[in-house]
């Protein structure tokens, strides 16, 4: 010890040294002794210290070793109030081994390795307040073990292997804990506890919450029903006005419903973790006008407009939001992994207002009023509306599209669509009432087009094809001719109202696919047609023609919709293996065909030169006579057929009258032998 360490350690010992009633030979040995306490935390043994003086109110011997208990090892002790037995190596409690401890208040046996409760395990602690045996591989627990712990305010069992609860009868019992065992869901005969304050339950498997339980638990101001599966809010908490605290961490509850907090008037704490929220109900937590903590921490936000006034809130009310750094916004990909907390009101996208305060009219283009066909700040005016999408429009879609924009009225509201508001696609606008729209595009829905649902279009025949036309400007652009993989544009009109472009920039995106990201491509003003190429069929494709050169933002693009045909099976399609590419056939038959032509005049020209050759006696004998190639060889010659004579081999009569014939399957000359597929590979 150094000498500057020295003092120091004089100074820290200097109290202990002088406190009163500090035990000198009478202190159990590796233990501290401090008045009436005694500490026996750094020694290692199986069983308890000896020698503990009968005037110890405390003793802490946690974390010993210790294997087993004995009667003898408390004898004595008749002033204990506290016993910390924690963090050892206890298997069981002997029957009566406390009976000795008759001012025992508080006993802590937790995370030891104990096994099962007899029914004398406590006799004697008739003034037990606290009985702490969580964390402990507990399985049974006999029915009358805790009878005659009357005073018994606190117990603990979570984490046990628990399947049985015995009824409680504990008439002061302000505490209990039951969480993550296997027991079924308690009711009013397990718990006969009136004066109940704090109940956890968290972890059972719970689906629902006894009804006459909560209504029975007059005095129940805390409740964590937390890691359960609840799948919605349960009545019976209706009954629980009285609650303070609500635990409902990791239930899949879904969206919240404000009315099912109605009577949850008193509320100070609220823990909605782990809910799989998207947001909260406008207006919500005015249920709750007492709040003051409130977790909501890993929930996938939807950082959107219906959601900024939550920051606003907090601020405002003053609630402590727990943890703070776990709350942030899954969507849009704009805010994803921000801290919704700390999000402004432009964050969430809202659009801004500004009264006009002129009293004369102005033009559209003076007052910066978005056409109602084209989205502000953006260059693509709004997709059509489909026939199906006219059952979940207002009535007054008819009036949302006018040929012509309405001059605004006086004093009216100038109207700017934020960025990126709409999703999917989607497109801004304004109605008549001032309020804002996304005109969503087929397969999304939802305010903000956030949702998407697949596609069945009707079958198309391959021959037709549907093109439907945003706009009736003369200047707009249509399509002439849709195949399965392709559209021809005809730019014909557009070029004529447009005279001075140095191009034409086409903008098109599959509005069928999960891939909507547009694509560009830039046209010569003197292409009047041009076809879009390497498209998947039956799907709906979004165009849009505008000006080259010119900025996106002040351009007008002119647009249409057109869906490729799909692709069907021809009218007689013959019967062959689907599996084996069809490629690989043609070359096959064509070489056969060739070959059996070949043979077919080589065996009648044969034929014939016997016949010349022979007497009508050797043609009815049958005989053979030598093989004349003659003629033969004077058909292969004019390179009509085979150039050696080994490759023409005699056929018997049976070969000649069947379809089948000897060719290799394997030939250098034909690749589409080779096991190679010939198809050419799709982009798509």
């Amino acid at each position: 010890m150094t000498q500057r360490s020295a003092p120091v350690w004089r100074i820290l010992l200097l109290p202990l040294l002088v406190l009163p009633g500090h035990c000198h030979s009478s202190c159990p040995q590796d233990c501290s002794c401090f008045s009436e306490t005694i500490f026996c935390s750094q020694r290692r043994s199986s069983s308890l210290p000896l020698n503990v003086p009968s005037s110890t109110q405390k003793l802490y011997v946690f974390q010993n070793g210790i294997r087993s208990l004995k009667q003898q090892d408390f004898l004595g002790l008749a002033k204990l109030e506290m016993l910390d037995l924690s963090q050892n190596k206890l298997a069981e409690i002997p029957d009566g081994v406390f009976s000795s401890l008759t001012s025992l208040h508080n006993m802590d046996l937790s995370s030891n390795s104990i096994t099962h409760i007899t029914r004398d395990s406590f006799a004697g602690l008739v003034k037990l307040e606290r009985l702490y045996l969580h964390n402990n591989n507990i399985q049974i627990i006999h029915s009358a073990a805790f009878r005659g712990l009357e005073h018994l305010l606190e117990l603990k069992l979570q984490g046990n292997q628990i399947s049985v609860l015995p009824a409680l009868q504990l008439p002061k019992l302000l505490l209990l804990d039951l969480s993550f065992n296997s027991i079924p869901a308690p009711g009013p005969a397990d718990l006969q506890t009136p004066h109940l304050e704090s109940l956890k339950i968290a972890g059972l498997g719970l689906t629902t919450l006894d009804e006459g339980l909560m209504g029975n638990l007059k005095n129940l101001h805390e409740l964590d029903v937390s890691q359960n599966k609840l799948a919605e809010m349960p009545p019976a908490l209706r009954s629980a006005k009285g609650l303070t605290n609500l635990n409902l961490t990791s239930n899949p509850i879904g969206p919240l419903k404000q009315e099912d907090f109605r009577n949850l008037v008193g509320l100070l704490n609220l823990d909605l973790s782990n809910l799989n929220l998207q947001g909260f109900p406008v207006g919500f937590f005015q249920t709750f006008p007492r709040l003051q903590h409130l977790t909501a921490a890993e929930n996938p936000f939807n950082c959107l407009c219906p959601l900024a006034w939550f920051p606003g809130w907090l601020k405002e009310k003053k609630v402590d939001l727990g943890r703070k750094e776990d709350m942030r916004c899954h969507f849009p990909p704009v805010n994803a992994g921000r801290m919704l907390a700390e999000l402004e009101q432009k964050d969430f996208g809202c659009p801004t207002t500004s009264t006009d305060l002129s009293n004369t009219l102005t033009t559209s283009s003076e007052r910066n009023i978005p056409d109602p066909t084209t989205a502000a700040g953006t260059t693509q005016p709004l997709p059509p509306l489909l026939p199906g999408d006219l059952d979940e429009q207002p009535d007054d879609v008819g009036q949302r599209l006018p040929s012509e924009t309405p001059p605004p009225p006086s004093n009216a509201e100038e109207h700017m669509c934020p960025p990126s508001i709409c999703l999917n696609g989607g497109t801004c606008r304004f109605d008549q009432r001032g309020q804002l729209d996304c005109l969503c595009p087929p397969g999304t829905f939802g305010t903000y087009c956030e949702g998407q649902r697949e596609i069945h279009p009707p079958p198309l025949s391959p021959r037709v094809s549907v093109v439907m036309v945003t706009t009736a400007a003369p200047d707009n652009i249509s399509s002439h001719h849709v195949t399965s993989t392709s559209i021809s544009l005809d730019l014909r009109r557009y070029i004529d109202s447009h005279p001075y472009i140095r191009g034409i920039r086409l903008t098109y995106r599959n509005l069928s696919g999960p891939d909507r990201r547009p694509l560009q491509l830039n046209v010569p003003a003197s292409y009047p047609e041009y076809t879009l190429r390497g498209l998947q069929p039956n799907c709906t494709y979004f165009v849009c023609a505008s000006p080259l050169g010119e900025p996106v933002e002040q351009t007008v693009s002119s647009c249409m919709e057109a869906r490729t045909a799909e692709i069907s099976p021809p009218p007689h399609e013959p019967s062959m293996n689907k599996s084996e590419p069809s490629s690989t056939l043609v070359p096959v038959l064509v070489a056969m065909s060739v070959v059996m032509a070949v043979a077919i005049v080589a065996a009648v020209v044969v034929v014939l030169r016997k016949r010349r050759a022979k007497s009508p006696v050797d043609m009815d004998l049958g005989e053979p006579v030598p093989f004349e190639l003659d003629g033969v060889k004077t058909f292969l010659e004019n390179g009509t057929g085979p150039q050696k004579q080994s490759e023409i081999m005699p056929c018997s009569p049976v070969c000649q009258n069947s379809m089948d014939y000897g060719v290799p399957l394997i030939q250098e000359h034909f690749p589409a032998n080779n096991n190679i597929d010939g198809r050419t590979s799709s982009f798509f």
